[in-house]
């Protein structure tokens, strides 16, 4: 076995690692950028070596320095996590040209499977269903419609090497393929410096649905069950679960024993993952293998009790693995957040700071419940514009799917971010959608579920009676320990007593003898409580005067009144806001790539006034209206900040 292996990574999934790594006895190598010198992967391995600039492509891209931080520390192997080198087949080479191990599958396998255009070659040629496409290389957008035309519309425009949902579009007609083309070419040659694309039919309502695979150098292959991966937003997952709810046995085999036979035709050897398109009628078509761990793979580590990174590391040791097919059985269900630093209530775009704070749900057991956090950050902590925006994998696994769902609910409840803005609101919300405890899912889940976005939720007239019981009880302890502060001879009066809460623009009458049980104490940032028998947990920010409440994905402000200043309250003007329909203002923190416009140019609903690059993503801004564009505020290459003035509108 190794006795030191370095993590060409960064963020959770280098923790991740460095956890495995520990636990087997193994000492950690962490590699680390300008922009993340105080990380916490930094902090947790038992050495740290720096690799240069914050951007990737001159730190975290370059094999040469991940190479020489292996030989100036002595590692043995190199643990390549998601992203970045870890389905790079040069890399791999370059390790073993130099005596050092890849923990992952072989260079011929990373090759065949690795790249998404020859991965489908391969699987054609093996007999594998296939989505129809075109696999070989387009040369220009002239090129993409053409054979768009040809393959029938809608398509998917997508970039043949690295994933996450970085350089995909679909294209629904003509208009949209040249467009989709750029900016998936564009941003494939930015996030992997491999500008290619292919074209497939796109697969309406389909679910995404993926097979584990675990295989090693003695000939032995296993599957290690599925994961349910429908819930995406821009082909990026977003919440994931394993098994899936809608697979029955047979198919379950079939897609197992179909990606078992794919991964021995390469030769396997590591975690794999075979990704399928699965349409209403069960029927599954090879998507892609990704020849590296997954980000969700805390799923089936949870319902299989299988660490996938100690195999992974055993394997690439030449150990045997000890298990078998048989051996493998799904137990319980497990469901998977992923905390983004974007804002939900702004189309999701990205958004970067300091974590002001930083408060996940305590780990481990829970009632029937399991709760694990994979996170790579920690209070005080920086989001930083240049890599991917997630900031934690929240994960639960309980005997059944709805006691997942609600142990993810009150976990989410309870997880306390500021400083940035992040999509805790909407996977909370997500969470009691009916479609979605249904397990009624596609990959359109969230476009049609969500079509102008999420918004805030105005809370039901129960959820409004929670609402104000939980602002009443906080103002009621703060009262008491004012009260106590003032004078301690004078009792705090215990009488019932009417009061009003004020939530958003509407009053509700309550009482301060309605049952409400809480340990709550001034300062805590979250409340957990029984409010009728209902458990509640529910986050608390004071502003002045009153409480923000957010619970099960809403976000609700609190004042509270006795019913005299409730009267008075409601003669109170109300102030608007600035008016800013004149001006395009920059709705993340990101560099400009491009202006589209002049001044004094007229342009159309629709039409692009500028491109935005934020965490390795291209924003695409358009015109909401006719319009004329007065003056232009921003230029091509500048850094701005988010509601920063690109443009003014006559």
């Amino acid at each position: 076995m190794f006795k030191k292996i370095l993590i060409a990574n960064r963020g959770e999934i280098a923790c991740r690692v460095i956890k495995t790594a520990r636990r087997m006895g193994i000492a950690t190598v962490a590699v680390y950028s300008d922009a993340d010198r105080d990380a916490l992967h930094v902090e947790m391995a038992d050495e740290a070596v720096h690799i240069g600039p914050a951007a990737a492509a001159e730190s975290y891209l370059v094999a040469e320095k991940i190479i020489a931080a292996c030989k100036a520390t002595g590692a043995e192997a190199v643990h390549p996590g998601y992203g970045f080198l870890s389905e790079r087949a040069s890399f791999c080479e370059a390790l073993e040209a130099e005596g050092i191990v890849f923990i992952g599958p072989k260079p011929r396998a990373i090759r065949a499977m690795g790249d998404k255009i020859e991965s489908k070659k391969f699987a054609n040629a093996a007999k594998v269903s296939t989505v129809p496409g075109y696999l070989g290389v387009i040369e220009d957008a002239v090129h993409a419609e053409r054979i768009a035309g040809e393959i029938g519309y809608p398509v998917m425009i997508k970039a043949s090497a690295g994933g996450g949902g970085k350089g995909m579009r679909i294209a629904w007609d003509q208009g949209e393929v040249r467009d989709g083309f750029e900016r998936a070419r564009s941003e494939a040659k930015s996030s992997f410096g491999d500008e290619r694309v292919f074209i497939e039919k796109y697969i309406v309502d389909p679910r995404h649905i993926e097979i584990q695979v675990l295989a090693d150098a003695h000939g032995t292959a296993l599957y290690l069950g599925e994961r349910e991966c429908s819930i995406q937003r821009r082909n990026q997952k977003v919440v994931e679960e394993a098994p899936s709810p809608f697979l029955d046995e047979a198919t379950r085999k079939a897609m197992g024993e179909q990606s078992v036979a794919l991964a021995a035709a390469v030769e396997y050897q590591s975690a794999g993952t075979v990704e399928f398109i699965v349409d209403r009628d069960r029927k599954f078509y090879f998507l892609e293998m990704n020849t590296r761990l997954q980000v969700e793979h805390p799923v089936t580590e949870l319902v299989t009790g299988i660490d996938l990174v100690e195999q992974m590391i055993r394997v690439a040791a030449g150990e045997k693995l000890t298990l078998k097919q048989a051996d493998i059985k799904l137990n319980g269900w497990a469901v998977e957040s992923r905390l983004y630093a974007e804002d939900p209530y702004r189309n999701f775009l990205p958004s970067i700071g300091r974590l002001t704070r930083y408060r996940p749900p305590a780990e481990g057991v829970s009632g029937a419940a399991i709760v694990r956090n994979d996170t790579g950050v920690y209070e005080g902590a920086e989001i930083s514009m240049y890599y991917d925006p997630m900031v934690a994998k929240l994960c639960t696994w309980a005997p059944t799917r709805l006691e997942a769902i609600d142990a993810m609910s009150d976990a989410l409840d309870g997880f306390t971010v500021d400083g940035i803005e992040h999509n805790v609101p909407f996977l909370a919300a997500l969470m009691r959608h009916p479609r979605w405890r249904e397990g009624r899912l596609s990959t359109g889940f969230i476009a049609e579920e969500y079509p102008d976005g999420f918004a805030p939720m105005a809370p039901s007239a129960e959820e409004a009676a929670i609402l104000a019981r939980v602002a009443l009880s906080t103002h009621l302890v703060d009262a008491a320990r004012r009260a106590d502060h003032i004078d301690r001879l004078r009792p705090v009066s215990r009488q019932r007593e009417d009061w009003v809460v004020k939530i958003g623009d509407e009053y509700h009458a309550v009482s301060s003898g309605d049952a409400v049980e809480s340990g709550w104490q001034p300062g805590e940032a979250v409340w957990r409580g029984v409010i009728d028998g209902r458990g509640v947990t529910a986050q608390l920010r004071p502003f002045p005067n009153g409480m923000r409440i957010d619970w099960q994905g809403l976000s609700v402000r609190t004042r509270v009144f006795t019913p005299r200043l409730a009267e008075l309250d409601a003669l109170m003007p109300v102030k608007l806001p600035p008016d800013t329909s004149k001006m395009l203002l920059c709705p993340m923190p990101g560099l400009v790539v491009s202006i589209a416009v002049s001044e004094g140019q007229e342009v159309k609903a629709g039409d692009i006034l500028a491109v935005v690059e934020a965490m390795k993503m291209e924003n695409v801004l358009r015109a909401e209206r006719d319009l004329t564009v007065g003056a232009v505020r921003a230029k091509p290459g500048e850094s701005l900040a988010v509601d920063a003035v690109i443009m003014e509108f006559a």
